[in-house]
């Protein structure tokens, strides 16, 4: 399992496009869609820090290119419950699919975006306790 510091991710995060890991948005990535995704202000009836809503679309990235359980999501990242839930709450309001045609209508529009190959991802398992398929 992979383990970043936020150190470490913030360094991949300063090092440039070139060199950031497909998981870390650069500035002007981030800045496409941040008007989606904006952080919201401690209430006064106090609780948990919100978690910045970039940090949890990087741990979302990084679950979805890697391919990895949310329960391996490095520490890097907020909590895999919190990401997990920003992700079904935004995939409900439909502010990721909008983030994520935004970021590849830019890819796009850069020659960065190859679709000549594609792969597809499925997975087979036995039914459990003998049910049927």
């Amino acid at each position: 399992m992979l383990h970043l510091s936020r150190r470490t991710a913030d360094a991949f995060r300063n090092t440039g496009p070139k060199t950031d890991p497909p998981y870390v948005l650069s500035d002007d990535q981030w800045n496409l869609i941040a008007d989606l995704f904006p952080d919201l202000p401690m209430t006064r009836r106090g609780g948990r820090p919100f978690k910045a809503n970039r940090a949890c679309f990087e741990g979302i990235l990084w679950v979805l290119m890697s391919g990895a359980r949310w329960k391996d999501l490095p520490h890097c990242f907020p909590s895999k419950s919190v990401c997990h839930s920003r992700l079904q709450q935004w995939m409900k309001d439909g502010r990721f699919l909008e983030a994520w045609q935004r970021l590849v209508n830019r890819f796009k529009s850069l020659g960065r975006l190859n679709l000549k190959t594609l792969i597809g991802d499925g997975t087979f398992a036995p039914a459990k306790k003998g049910a049927a398929a």
